[in-house]
């Protein structure tokens, strides 16, 4: 995601604005794109989406449900739409104990590049998404206020923004690099045949232009070099077509007016094209049977996590519950003076651990494994 998001900027600068005398102020346009993409994951919590369910759907419809009285409705709603995004902001700017003040000292349009949804939780709506905690909604504001991001039309008591115009180039490229790579990666791990991530991925091109690469192709046996190949023409060509996509229509992104993502407008066939492959990915490669065992698994890793820390905050005098609490990393304030401090604070934690980690806690806790005496 990185490189293409450096690439569509690129491909900004040296185009689109190549003549005008203000164009050297865009010179760092790839880095900051290039750094958001590398930090928009960071608030996502062990077994990726998955785990993102898995956590708020434990306080709507599982064993924390029950706290529900304790908090008001958008600190409870940031709960129950847990999301990666907005965990990620907070993750980049909140003072943790023992941290700087600033977090990651990160520039503002850096922290704006990576905000999807820049709106309040309690707007998150069917599909759970929203761009910060109640926790970061002033350092939004102080975000928003300094690159004059527009705001939008809300019910009182909640916010939402326009994007920054850059979230367009992050989203894109991050789409891209994930739905391309995952497919190449498919045909390795022999989850889709060869010949039906090539027919997939020549699907972008246009009559004339399929004859060159299927010429290309011809020199090579190893269809996995096919598919490197044709998965760099592929990502090439969108790149290109996004980049258009944001010169056609500047002014509506600058206004804060435009709708959907880029890969939404590009032309027919690569548009159609990003379809199918989405299609497919979604029918053979995330509801593959090894996937939704590994989400099954990680969804009762995570559920007995969270079951067993937010006992803990919520009845830290238990002798237990001291016990698993001073594990903690000193960085989580599991001893806030507020519920609602703790709990994040819990969350703080679990959603900062890898798979790997949450299993060996997991393991752990459950008596299934004893450090080395």
């Amino acid at each position: 995601g990185k490189s293409m998001a450096d690439s569509i900027a690129t491909e900004l600068r040296t185009t689109r604005y190549a003549g005008c005398d203000w164009v050297n102020q865009l010179y760092h346009l790839g880095d900051i794109v290039s750094a958001a993409c590398l930090a928009h994951d960071l608030g996502n919590p062990p077994f990726g989406h998955s785990g993102e369910k898995t956590i708020s759907t434990f306080f709507s419809e599982g064993e924390g449900a029950y706290l529900r009285d304790r908090f008001s409705e958008r600190q409870w709603s940031d709960f129950t739409n847990f999301e990666g995004n907005a965990n990620a902001l907070r993750t980049l700017t909140h003072r943790f104990n023992g941290r700087r003040p600033g977090g990651f000292a990160m520039t503002y349009s850096t922290l704006a590049s990576i905000v999807k949804y820049p709106y309040s939780s309690d707007l998150a709506g069917e599909k759970g998404k929203f761009g910060f905690f109640l926790t970061e909604q002033d350092t939004f504001l102080r975000i928003a206020r300094e690159l004059e991001l527009r705001q939008l039309d809300a019910p009182e008591g909640s916010l939402r923004f326009a994007r920054h115009p850059l979230v367009y180039i992050v989203e894109a490229a991050d789409d891209i690099c994930y739905e391309v790579m995952d497919l190449e990666d498919a045909a390795k791990l022999k989850v889709l045949t060869s010949d039906e991530v090539i027919a997939t991925l020549i699907g972008f091109f246009p009559e004339e232009r399929v004859a060159q690469i299927q010429k290309t192709m011809a020199r090579v046996d190893d269809p996995h070099e096919k598919i490197s190949y044709l998965r760099s023409c592929v990502i090439g060509c969108l790149v290109e077509s996004c980049a258009r996509v944001f010169i056609d229509n500047e002014r509506a992104i600058l206004d804060g007016e435009f709708n959907g993502c880029l890969l939404d407008h590009i032309p027919d066939p690569e548009r159609s094209a990003f379809q199918r492959l989405t299609a497919l990915s979604w029918n053979k490669i995330y509801c593959a049977k090894d996937v939704v065992d590994i989400e099954l698994a990680g969804n009762s890793i995570i559920s007995f996590l969270l079951s067993k820390l937010v006992h803990a905050v919520v009845n830290p005098h238990l002798n237990y519950s001291r016990l698993l609490l001073n594990q903690v990393p000193r960085q989580y304030d599991v001893n806030a003076p507020d519920l609602y401090g703790r709990i994040q604070a819990v969350l703080d934690h679990v959603s900062a651990m890898t798979d790997v980690y949450a299993l060996d806690l997991y393991r752990k806790l459950n008596g299934m494994s004893l450090p080395a005496v």
